[in-house]
């Protein structure tokens, strides 16, 4: 259970040196900067520096030249980055050229794209009505006649046949689809509203024409010799591209790199602070990287440093990152789901990634499901670098071990008889899921294990409490001390009396062991402000606390019992998988030859992805509701140092 452990770091320096500090501590690829002021209760002679950042706009132009192209600019590494030999003025000077170069060619690419949509666009048009043996100049000319070209869908050409007593509801077809026909109308100017409001309720689109000249067949012809120009125009500006992009990718990309890499640096600034013509700058390093640190700011003499302890200034709220063995690590990412444990909290990755594959592998226990589901973890992280594949490895094997007690291989309940038989000596499996009398075990089994967790999360509550000096939720809260006794003697007295003929409750038992921890919870603010020595540990009204205390007292108890029976589900989950199984053989038997193998693969299939989900869902809903709520706030914040590239 491990939090890395941090220091700050508090950089004071003359203002001229402030730009090599910054880029040395982005350098560091450790260093997380923090508010310098939120440090300093009287910051009445500090001012914050909120400087614009000189490097975003020339990185921006570099940028918005390239980003209607394929062309992608990537970050070089720091080697390739230091021996550009450019002057300031000379990088700025330049990225004005690349800018402007790089968006002409795009402005003019962007303008023969659009010619060549129109062009195409008034062919399919005009091509619609080729045929006609129509003059578009001389029917613009015509001042009392109006002409209409467009499409009319084929159903509303039958219906013209209902307009004959109107002798200009004509409509004349040139080409066809199979759903519409193209053609012309004409109409006196007028009537021609009414011959138009006839056509609309005829579902006619219109096509506009009016820019056009000569014969349909003429001007197909002259925008197909236009279309070829903007064509043969839009290759050679691609050529152009090419060839600038040929020559100038590799100073681009240097200069790019070296802009970010600014950008970046400069905007570690609006964290300092300035004094006079002094700034201070503050924030957080791993520990085991402060002499290294220390190194790589000695090379600036006029400013001094000084490491401090996370734990020395908790009240800032250190940033965290988690710590874990190799096996462990893929269950950082359900704790940062539900979030990251403060700096001086215990990491539960451990704890959830030990309970989360013991549940997994009961509720899903399967030999050969398992071994598939671990294959296919390992393909997600392999191929597609998902963090889900990592933990599916894990619980994979899980599932097949206790595939392996309960004798189940892909739904077979007896396929491994004869193994128990050989290695075991036994006549049948160890566990016979579906027997009643094991059926009573497992799901008193399930209880059992829920009860052990929520007094494992108990005591681990009890430990991370101490450990933060939280007394009164250590020792009096109903997670705490007073908790873990007060559940442990009902499940001791009553569970011990139950299976064991267990007869200690009595009078005193129950007085010292039940009833004074809930008296205990029930006054633990008081109490915790007596350990705590806090001034304000009377409440300000006695019968009002007493009241509040009783209800929440009572939700307690609700929880305890809610938390305990949710554990039910492990239990029915593990019963649920043998009957869905169950019913796959059932409708396999049905069928038989390769039907029957159908039938059991896509089953099989049909159970690992369903089921599958939901007890992963289901084991999540355990760590994060019965589990985590008893002894993990989850407020930390994540460590973030200043990073340039992520491979670095």
């Amino acid at each position: 259970m491990a939090v890395l452990k941090i220091k700050i770091v508090s950089i004071i320096g003359r203002m001229d040196d402030l730009d090599q500090v910054t880029a040395m501590c982005g350098k560091s690829c450790v260093f997380h900067p923090d508010n310098a002021l939120s440090f300093y209760s009287d910051t009445s002679d500090f001012s914050p520096l909120n400087e614009e950042n000189p490097y975003s706009e020339p990185l921006q132009q570099l940028a918005d030249a390239l980003s209607s192209s394929k062309k992608k600019l990537e970050l070089l590494s720091a080697d390739e980055v230091s021996k550009l030999n450019m002057s300031t003025e000379e990088l700025h000077s330049y990225v004005k050229f690349i800018s402007s170069s790089f968006s002409d060619l795009q402005n003019e690419r962007v303008d023969a794209q659009q010619k060549i949509q129109q062009y195409t666009s008034q062919i399919e048009n005009v091509s619609h009505f080729i045929g006609l043996n129509l003059n578009l100049d001389e029917i613009r000319d015509c001042k009392y006649i109006k002409v209409r070209f467009g499409s009319l869908p084929k159903e509303s050409y039958e219906k013209l046949k209902s307009y004959k007593q109107n002798p200009y509801v004509i409509f004349f077809p040139s080409t066809s689809d199979e759903l519409h026909y193209w053609g012309v109308y004409f109409s006196p100017i007028d009537v021609v509203s009414e011959v138009d409001r006839i056509f609309s309720s005829l579902y006619f689109e219109r096509i506009r024409l009016a820019e056009l000249t000569g014969s349909p067949e003429t001007e197909v012809e002259a925008l197909r010799k236009k279309l070829n120009a903007e064509t043969d125009r839009l290759k050679g500006l691609d050529s152009k591209f090419e060839a600038l992009w040929k020559k100038e990718k590799s100073a681009c990309q240097k200069v790019y790199s070296w802009l970010t890499e600014q950008f970046v640096y400069f905007g570690i600034r609006r964290y300092a602070a300035r004094y006079n013509d002094n700034f201070i700058l503050t924030g957080w390093i791993p520990a085991d990287k402060e002499n290294y640190f220390k190194k790589a700011l000695n090379k600036v003499e006029s400013i001094e440093c000084t490491f401090e302890g996370a734990q020395e200034e908790l009240t800032h709220s250190p940033p965290v990152k988690l710590k874990n063995k190799r096996l462990f690590k893929p269950f950082e990412f359900f704790v940062d789901l539900y979030g990251l444990p403060s700096y001086d909290e215990v990491d539960p990755t451990p704890f959830v990634a030990l309970t989360y594959i013991l549940l997994f592998g009961i509720m899903f226990g399967d030999l050969g499901q398992g071994i598939c589901v671990s294959i296919i973890g390992y393909l997600m992280w392999k191929y597609k670098k998902m963090p889900l594949g990592k933990i599916l490895i894990p619980c994979g094997i899980s599932s097949s071990v206790f595939g392996l007690i309960f004798g189940s291989v892909f739904g077979y309940e007896n396929a491994l008889d004869p193994f128990y038989k050989v290695v075991f000596g036994l006549s049948e499996k160890p566990v016979a899921v579906m027997k009643p009398a094991t059926t009573n075990i497992i799901i008193g089994s399930a209880v059992g294990i829920g009860i052990a967790l929520v007094m494992i999360a108990m005591l681990i509550n009890i430990y991370s409490s101490l450990k933060r000096r939280h007394y009164e939720n250590a020792l009096f809260g109903p997670n705490g001390v007073a908790g873990l006794v007060f559940y442990g003697s009902l499940v001791v007295g009553f569970g011990g009396q139950l299976l064991f003929d267990w007869h200690i409750v009595n009078m005193a038992y129950t007085l010292c062991f039940i009833i004074l921890p809930l008296l205990v919870i029930m006054f633990r603010e008081v109490l915790g402000g007596l350990v705590e020595h806090r001034l304000n540990w009377k409440p300000e009204s006695w019968g009002g606390y007493i009241v509040q205390e009783f209800f929440e007292l009572f939700e307690f108890l609700l929880s305890y019992a809610s938390n305990t029976i949710s554990f039910l589900r492990v239990g029915a989950f593990v019963l649920v998988h043998a009957g869905m199984m169950m019913v796959v053989f059932t409708l396999a038997d049905m069928s038989s030859g390769i039907g029957y193998v159908l039938v059991v693969v896509i089953g099989n299939a049909f159970i690992m992805a369903l089921e599958g989900l939901l007890v992963g869902i289901q084991v999540l809903r355990l760590e994060f509701y019965e589990m985590f709520s008893r002894f993990f706030d989850g407020e930390g914040r994540p460590f973030n140092p200043v990073v340039v590239r992520k491979e670095q």
